[in-house]
């Protein structure tokens, strides 16, 4: 089971990788020319007429984009962050659910293999997707950095590092919530608008303090870029989080596929 659903996925990761790393290419390519030549000045001004809140939403007030890295410790790395987050909500709506649109559960249901140990193996191969997609987008960048000027390296690993924890929680919980449904093109746009939500709701928690309360129902909290720009470290708090809220939703996962009938 381990194995098949290790070479079932690894087309799509193949996919996902090399979009983003064309993606950052290209920011490699031409950014060094804008922050060199006179647009970076009326680049510079247009930021200064944006609102502080409208700024801290983007990091801008902790990094000036003047440079490659200053531009990936803020937009950059928000890019990572919804690339990463949508990759592992749309592999934990369907890595359980394609076993119904391909019609293999009722093949699944009558092996000797435990609805558990069906679950497990393929949070496993979610897991390992999610940090291989982590570490393929970090390692391009950490090269494309070290080509392009000097930088912080212990934070921008750290940087890397923080996607993971809102990541493996949107896989738990996009899994999860298609445990109620057997519609596979429903749970693609379900879980798309689950992380999309959720990273709106991290940034309309920082425009204000009225909005604050709502960076509990955002699993991008957990990522706490902000932290790791200003401390050069990871607050412990998000990583015992990130693994209860894990650990909750794989047992949720586990009642649930327990009790879902094959269809």
């Amino acid at each position: 089971m381990f194995k098949r659903e290790l070479k079932v996925n690894f087309k799509s990761f193949c996919v996902w990788a090399l979009v983003s790393i064309a993606l950052y290419l290209i920011v490699f390519l031409i950014y060094p020319s804008i922050v060199n030549g006179p647009e970076v000045e009326s680049l510079n001004e247009m930021l200064k007429a944006f609102p502080e809140e409208i700024l801290k939403a983007f990091n801008m007030d902790l990094s000036s984009i003047d440079s490659v890295y200053g531009w990936l410790k803020s937009e950059g790395f928000i890019f990572v962050l919804l690339i990463i987050g949508c990759y592992s909500g749309i592999l934990g709506s369907n890595i359980l659910l394609k076993e119904e649109s391909d019609k293999t559960s009722e093949y699944l249901g009558v092996l000797p293999i435990k609805k558990s140990s069906i679950v497990l193996s393929k949070c496993l191969v979610g897991i390992i997707y999610i940090t291989a997609l982590t570490i393929v987008i970090g390692l391009f960048n950490y090269i494309g950095l070290e080509l392009s000027g000097s930088f912080n390296e212990k934070q921008y690993i750290l940087l890397s590092i923080t996607p993971l924890f809102a990541s493996y929680v949107l896989f738990f919980l996009c899994m999860l919530i298609s445990t109620f449904t057997s519609k596979t093109k429903t749970m693609l746009g379900v879980s798309l608008g689950v992380v999309i939500i959720s990273y709106a709701l991290n940034i309309l928690s920082s425009l204000s303090e009225n909005t604050e309360f709502l960076k509990y129902f955002s699993a991008f909290t957990l990522s706490d870029i902000r932290n790791v720009i200003t401390n050069i470290s990871i607050d412990i708090k998000m990583i015992i989080v990130s693994f209860v809220l894990c650990l909750i939703l794989l047992l949720a996962n586990i009642f649930r596929y327990n009790k879902k009938e094959f269809v």
